[in-house]
């Protein structure tokens, strides 16, 4: 019971401290894309922050559960106590969070006053390097959609009374090299949360189906951070692995997918059960592999 009790205190300071962390870092990032736009858009604080902490949510579940069972690893804690542990705190904290969230969509937002970044004359540019199709708009912040110049490389200067153009404005010049791998997995942790979002609206059984088939699969991965004697490595591996399992979860809720799996499965099961269903046959094979591993290695043990 001591060590149930020291993985629950574990794994819930660290999910809470992660989804707090992660949701602030951001609800920052959410601000700075906001003032980049041009004209702004129609956004709210409360907006902003509900989809940080929607991001924030899916971005601990899986961070959380890694630290989690690799802590009760190297504690040599029970695996099966520990994973049902874990499975059940992760589910209950996730939709606890979601539901948060969900009600709070119901308070006023106080909307966000716009951001004057310039007079006339701003030069908008897509990024700071040189030979990039740049745009100025004459009458400034004033008139964001008013008559403007654009400079595009190795062509005459353009100009236009209006923004009813081809001509789109680019992003207010802030730098952005973010490598392809770090956008990658943004760009699929979004997706994830948006699909949890939309489970809970479903209802509770959608959410828990999807949610909890998801837990599943992530932890019985616990047995990869067991994979070698080096834990450094273990939890090089085990993050490898979860990475895997949110880009199949990107993958199969593709709309080209959804379209592929409904017409293998036909009217026997919807495109939207299936995912579920790979999720928890995906689970029950690695522990089942798990299992076996483990039998082989204490009756190896008992024959010497």
């Amino acid at each position: 019971m001591r060590n149930i009790a020291k993985l629950t205190l574990f794994f819930s300071l660290t999910f809470i401290i992660i989804f707090v962390a992660v949701t602030g870092i951001k609800f920052l990032s959410l601000r700075v894309d906001w003032a980049r736009i041009l004209p702004p858009k129609p956004e709210t604080s409360l907006t902003l922050l509900l989809t940080a902490a929607h991001w924030a949510l899916s971005m601990a579940l899986f961070s959380s559960i890694i630290i989690a069972l690799n802590y009760a690893v190297r504690r040599n804690y029970f695996a099966l106590i520990s994973i049902v542990c874990v499975m059940s705190l992760s589910f209950l904290i996730s939709f606890g969070i979601s539901f948060a969230l969900e009600q709070w969509k119901s308070v006023p937002p106080t909307q966000t006053s716009g951001i004057r970044l310039g007079g006339k004359g701003l030069i908008l540019s897509n990024t700071l390097n040189r030979g990039e199709t740049a745009v100025i708009l004459l009458n400034g912040m004033a008139e964001p959609l008013g008559p403007r110049v654009t400079a595009i490389p190795g062509q005459p200067l353009i100009y236009t009374q209006s923004a009813n153009v081809s001509f789109d404005l680019p992003p207010v010049p802030f730098g952005d090299n973010t490598p392809w791998f770090l956008k990658s997995l943004s760009i699929d942790i979004r997706l994830n949360a948006e699909m949890f979002q939309r489970k809970f609206t479903e209802g509770f059984f959608s959410y828990l189906f999807y949610t909890g088939t998801l837990i599943f699969l992530l932890c019985s991965l616990g047995y990869v951070i067991k994979f070698s004697v080096w834990p450094l490595a273990n939890l090089f591996i085990a993050t490898l692995a979860f990475r895997g399992v949110l880009a199949l979860s990107t993958f199969f809720n593709t709309p080209e997918m959804q379209e592929i799996i409904s017409s293998f499965l036909g009217n026997s099961l919807s495109a939207t059960t299936a995912l579920p269903l790979i999720f928890l046959g995906l689970g029950i094979l690695i522990n089942l592999y798990s299992f076996l591993v483990y039998a082989a290695k204490r009756r190896d043990d008992d024959e010497y």
